[in-house]
């Protein structure tokens, strides 16, 4: 009689390898890096105006009793968004539909790239009929066809900034609007206030460029387009009748590019490197505008 034989033992089943769920664990972390990264990035745009690769400007633009501070490129801009809203008679929340959008188009800089055929302020497309590519580059016709758009949606002087915005930019981000909607507050009330010294900008002066007398023919016309009837006197003044603060706020914005030394109004006066200040001195209610000389 023989003895039975022993049950084989069942074999192991072979462990599943584990190469491959490393290999997935590594691309996981990978994935990671550039995920943080825009979630700083997004988290950083709060108030930086002036950021994504902008080279530092000698000077800068800073709202009385605001944190803000922009460039001096950017407050020349956000001026002519807001003289153009201006001049059609709309009101202030259409300046600061305009500021918050071209502050998240283009940083309130008049570029001459962008996504696909984006250009300008608003990052308008030539060959989606905003306009030619010089006109879409031209500040005052960016801002007008811009409140042409916005003036059409319904709500508009009441809607949620970003849902007003995206009707008329159809962005691929139509929330990113949204988080600039204090800034353009800021920044509107400043620039269309009726009280003195809103906006002060500092810079170093360049040295003059040019006969004065061809400058300031050339600053009267910047003035007509933009913020009224300008005369030319001697020695390089420009002076503008009939207006208010909102004009003169416009001057202190736009004073480096038209290489001015000096903005009077009434009692006040501004230089570039000490900012606002009360004079003895009153020249009444007409801006003078004092370019380098």
């Amino acid at each position: 009689m023989t003895s039975a034989r022993p049950a084989a033992r069942p074999r192991p089943r072979p462990r599943p390898p584990v190469r491959r769920r490393k290999k997935r664990a590594g691309r996981m972390a990978g994935l990671w890096a550039p995920l943080l990264v825009v979630v700083v990035a997004v988290v950083g745009l709060s108030w930086d105006t002036d950021s994504q690769g902008v080279p530092p400007v000698a000077g800068r633009c800073t709202v009385a009793g605001s944190a803000l501070t922009v460039t001096n490129e950017q407050a020349a801009n956000a001026a002519t968004i807001a003289a153009v809203a201006r001049s059609r008679g709309l009101p202030e929340r259409a300046t600061v539909v305009a500021l918050a959008t071209a502050q998240q188009e283009s940083r309130l800089r008049n570029l001459a790239y962008g996504d696909r055929d984006s250009l300008g302020l608003f990052q308008q497309r030539p060959s989606q009929g905003w306009g030619s590519p010089e006109q879409v580059q031209d500040p005052v016709y960016a801002t007008g066809k811009f409140l042409d758009g916005l003036v059409q949606v319904p709500g508009w002087e009441t809607g949620r900034l970003t849902e007003v915005a995206q009707e008329v930019q159809r962005s691929g981000f139509p929330e990113a609007y949204q988080q600039w909607e204090e800034m353009g507050t800021v920044l509107a009330g400043a620039l269309l206030g009726t009280g003195p010294a809103a906006l002060s900008c500092t810079y170093s002066p360049p040295q003059a460029a040019g006969p004065v007398d061809d400058r300031a023919a050339a600053v009267a016309e910047v003035v007509r387009r933009e913020a009224g009837s300008p005369t030319v006197q001697p020695g390089g003044v420009v002076a503008v009748g009939v207006t208010g603060w909102p004009e003169v706020t416009w001057a202190v914005a736009h004073a480096q590019n038209l290489q001015l030394s000096e903005v009077r109004y009434t009692n006040w006066r501004w230089t570039p490197t000490d900012g606002w200040a009360q004079d003895a001195e009153d020249v009444g209610a007409v801006l003078r505008l004092q370019l380098a000389v």
